[in-house]
């Protein structure tokens, strides 16, 4: 398979598609090696995690520079090489902490006679379907967990951007006793792999997601989906405008726009929409793109080219019924390269497709609004649930019109904070997701199933006990 360069436009990096017998036989390498990885317990695993992320750390060079061919963007290539070594050192910190906390001591049964003995195990082999937007850190933000609590893992990073398997291959090469493995390729590979393992977690659209908890299904596996959002950010009255106007930028166009988590919609109060709107303008005017120099600037291009087209398209539907562009609003091509400069949206409607289907690109469409009942209710309708944000005058507002907003986080006084908080237990709602949070504890906890030991103390009844004529 070839991969595209996402600055230059041109296929120049080819990789070889795992087959349906390499991804058989590599899940039969994985299931052979998980028993004696289970076996190391909590704090062996740990161990060989802390290792592991060394071996990160000392190959950080040459994963962030595969990963920026990937991506087209370097300061957040490196923010991800990093974010893989602290989330193995986290997991490896917190793993034998919440192993030790488990309650492994008899307990009464409400039988007489009978005591039950909580055992657990891991799910034998862990599989991840990775996505495009944070290649490093989304292919194994849910295996690192995974292999803490004892299974094995095998990963398909997306074809759209495989560069940086190629390095981390050679990294997992100086930790042989890891059970962690990567299969290469498109769809059919995901599927195969659906029908290898024992736990699945897809990280993508919904659409997509759909079809893995279907594949899923048949299959008889668990499904984690971390699927679209279309976060919503409301800004009070008693906010500050400018302040509010940083935040609101950040939130939405860190790494081009192209994170689950990043602010979609946003819906400002008449009474500070004014400065609020100029603020927001100027800041996004002033922001810049990483053309010509990579090395400079602040937002690359868009991974895969053809979501630009699909952000343009919601562009042009909102300005042709009425919606007003005070920044950007046009996609260039530059070198091969799609960018987009930040691009604020003014005199949205609700029925605009920019304020209905998810985005993945760096624009801002804002709704002002005189009645904040009706803000959090123009917030709460749609199809997702992920995230959502509320700036205001003080954090106990804040906190106030968060309670009221569907969706699994709320980022009080900030915005997208899932994207650097990852201890926060969470749970999608709606079209968002579907199982288990990958934050908090949760995140290694649903990796373990629960084996209950049923002791009888007493004596074992008899066949006699269900003789017929006994009253």
């Amino acid at each position: 398979m070839k991969a595209r360069n996402p600055r230059t436009g041109e296929e120049d990096y080819e990789f070889a598609e795992s087959s349906r017998e390499d991804i058989a036989a590599e899940a039969a390498r994985l299931r052979a090696a998980q028993p004696a990885w289970e076996a190391l317990g909590p704090d062996g695993r740990a161990a060989v995690l802390s290792k592991f992320a060394d071996a990160v750390e000392a190959a950080a060079p040459q994963i962030a520079a595969a990963l920026t061919i990937d991506t087209g963007r370097s300061a957040v290539a490196w923010i991800e090489v990093d974010g893989l070594a602290r989330n193995l050192r986290k997991w490896a910190a917190r793993g034998p902490e919440l192993f030790a906390g488990l309650d492994c001591h008899p307990q009464p049964s409400l039988t007489p006679g009978v005591e039950i003995v909580a055992d657990y195990a891991a799910y034998p082999l862990f599989g991840a379907i990775a996505p495009w937007n944070f290649p490093v850190i989304l292919s194994h933000i849910d295996a690192v967990p995974a292999l803490m609590a004892g299974s094995a893992a095998l990963v398909k990073p997306s074809e759209v951007t495989p560069r940086f398997a190629e390095p981390m291959r050679e990294v997992l090469a100086q930790v042989p006793e890891l059970p962690l493995s990567y299969v290469m390729g498109g769809p059919e590979v995901g599927q195969a792999l659906i029908e290898e393992v024992d736990y699945i977690c897809f990280t993508g659209s919904t659409g997509t997601g759909r079809k893995v908890a279907e594949a899923a299904a048949r299959q008889l596996i668990p499904a984690n989906l971390e699927l679209g959002g279309k976060d919503p950010m409301i800004i009070t009255a008693s906010a500050d405008p400018e302040w509010a106007a940083g935040v609101a930028l950040r939130s939405s166009i860190v790494a081009t726009g192209q994170a689950c988590q990043s602010i979609e919609r946003v819906y400002v109060a008449r009474e500070i929409a004014e400065p609020f709107l100029a603020a927001l303008a100027e800041a996004a005017r002033a922001v810049e793109i990483t053309y010509p120099d990579p090395s400079s600037g602040h937002l690359g291009p868009f991974i895969f080219p053809a979501q630009a087209g699909k952000v343009q398209a919601q562009i042009d539907d909102a300005t042709a019924k009425g919606a007003r562009v005070l920044a950007g609003g046009t996609v260039e091509t530059l070198g091969g390269g799609k960018y987009l400069r930040p691009t604020v949206l003014a005199d949205v409607a609700p029925e605009m497709t920019v304020m209905r289907e998810e985005t993945f690109g760096p624009v801002i469409p804002v709704t002002v609004f005189d009645d904040l009942d009706v803000a959090i209710s123009q917030a709460n309708d749609t199809e997702y649930g992920l995230s959502a944000a509320v700036l205001a005058g003080s954090l106990e507002e804040a906190a106030e019109v968060g309670s009221r907003l569907e969706a699994g986080a709320i980022s009080l006084q900030d915005g997208a904070l899932t994207s650097m908080v990852g201890d926060a237990t969470n749970h999608s709602r709606k079209a968002s997701g579907l199982g288990p949070s990958r934050m908090g504890d949760e995140g290694m906890m649903r990796f373990l199933r629960r084996r209950a030991l049923i002791r009888q103390t007493g004596d074992a009844m008899t066949i006699a006990a269900y003789a017929e004529g006994q009253s």
